[in-house]
């Protein structure tokens, strides 16, 4: 069993005031007046926690990373080791999300080290949730797999549903990524049945991207953009930029996928704008990639597209993302076998044989 999903980042004043599905404009708005009449460090660090989160979110990264700083100096002033994880975490996510994927490795182990000791079982989990992450979007399934179990045993026993939803999605994840369609697909959607009845609308809106990619993987297009459509406008409500932006490239990825390669390339264009807006590396280097294959089937000539996917090679393989340098790869292999394969421009419906079948 599990109860109504709540929010643990936000603490003291806050926890009471903002809940799990507030916008994160409210959030950070609050947070900032919380931390202008904090009653000593230890409320300082936990307003300054919840305004690093909210701008996070939010894809305002410079301010983002000056409140969790902020956060960490207060609860070290405070003697707080629980707080000094909490920032930690925040400060770790942030530099996953910036694509400075070893520094998030340092972080997030340094959260560890002081929630362990704090009693602070939350942090604990989240700190390792964080790693567990870090580690899966690397690509090291082998690594984190096992860790992905753990903590959502952990999350269904302590009746923790916004976690199990997080650990579900991870698993369903890895699954998707090594052609695990039907495991991938249960999970998932049990993410969103879970979700929605603890109504952890963020936690919905990612849950629904996921069952959405897999649903289009096995060609139910129209199924896959409806939930697309309902996880946006659940992004919009939450203020959720950076989810908004990764919904956005995966209808891109459906659209590529059926072949309506034309409105693909408009999907990924804008998504790409929206990564870059909040200097989000990974996503543009995936909307960067799904643009490329787009712009090879509308004609887009070889040189040029063999010379963009050397590029966004050297961008995954500097952050680490082994996953996406292997869909490239794979791509510029059939796309050399098969160069004849690729669609002379306005061939839009139909998939050349040169290009992955799924991606």
């Amino acid at each position: 069993m599990y109860g109504k999903a709540f929010a643990p980042e936000y603490q003291g004043e806050l926890g009471a005031e903002l809940s799990v599905n507030s916008s994160y404009e409210d959030v950070l708005a609050a947070a900032r007046r919380a931390r202008g009449t904090a009653d000593g460090p230890r409320e300082a660090a936990r307003a300054a926690l919840a305004e690093a989160e909210a701008g996070r979110r939010l894809g305002r990264v410079a301010e983002a990373g000056a409140a969790w700083r902020a956060s960490y100096r207060s609860a070290r002033a405070a003697g707080d080791p629980g707080g000094m994880a909490w920032a930690l975490w925040s400060g770790g996510t942030l530099a996953r999300q910036c694509g400075r994927l070893a520094l998030a490795r340092r972080l997030l182990a340094a959260a560890v080290a002081f929630a362990e000791p704090s009693g602070d079982r939350l942090a604990h989990g989240y700190a390792l949730a964080g790693l567990a992450e870090t580690g899966r979007i690397q690509g090291d399934y082998e690594a984190v797999a096992e860790l992905h179990e753990e903590l959502l045993a952990q999350a269904r026993a302590h009746g923790e549903a916004r976690h199990m939803v997080w650990a579900m999605s991870g698993i369903a994840q890895m699954h998707r990524n090594t052609g695990g369609y039907d495991k991938a697909l249960e999970l998932f959607e049990e993410s969103a049945r879970v979700a929605e009845e603890a109504e952890d609308w963020r936690g919905l809106a990612w849950s629904l991207r996921g069952v959405a990619d897999v649903r289009s993987v096995l060609g139910e297009t129209e199924a896959a953009l409806r939930l697309l459509s309902r996880g946006e406008a659940l992004c919009r409500e939450l203020d959720l930029a950076g989810a908004l932006a990764y919904n956005h490239k995966m209808r891109g990825n459906v659209l590529y996928r059926a072949g309506r390669y034309e409105e693909a390339a408009v999907v990924y264009r804008g998504a790409l704008a929206e990564f870059r807006s909040m200097s989000e590396p990974r996503g543009t280097a995936l909307a960067r990639l799904g643009l490329v294959k787009s712009g090879a089937h509308l004609g887009r000539p070889y040189d040029e597209v063999c010379a963009e996917l050397d590029d966004v090679e050297r961008e995954v393989t500097r952050i680490g993302l082994r996953h996406a340098r292997d869909m490239v790869r794979s791509f510029r292999a059939e796309l050399s076998a098969g160069r004849t394969a690729v669609p002379a421009p306005g061939a839009t419906t139909r998939r050349s044989p040169a290009v992955p079948a799924r991606s």
